[in-house]
């Protein structure tokens, strides 16, 4: 598996997510405290997801437009 793809890649997905999530509550007029927590709790729910999903598909063979990991068969 491309794992320190993958991770390269989550560590750009999670500040970005945490950062979208958090900002989105705060400015639907949440306390900054909720905000944090539910960025940061939602982020990472989201990552897994995608993950556990990328981790499927690449272990089925399952071609996958978005990750393209797949090494082709000869």
């Amino acid at each position: 598996m491309p794992i320190k793809k993958w991770l390269g890649q989550y560590a750009l997905a999670l500040p970005s997510l945490f950062l979208l999530f958090a900002s989105v509550q705060y400015l639907k007029g949440r306390s900054i405290e909720y905000a944090l927590e539910f960025g940061f709790i939602w982020s990472v729910v989201s990552l897994v997801i995608f993950a556990a999903r990328r981790v499927y598909m690449y272990k089925k063979n399952i071609e996958c437009a978005v990750c393209n990991d797949i090494q082709q068969p000869r």
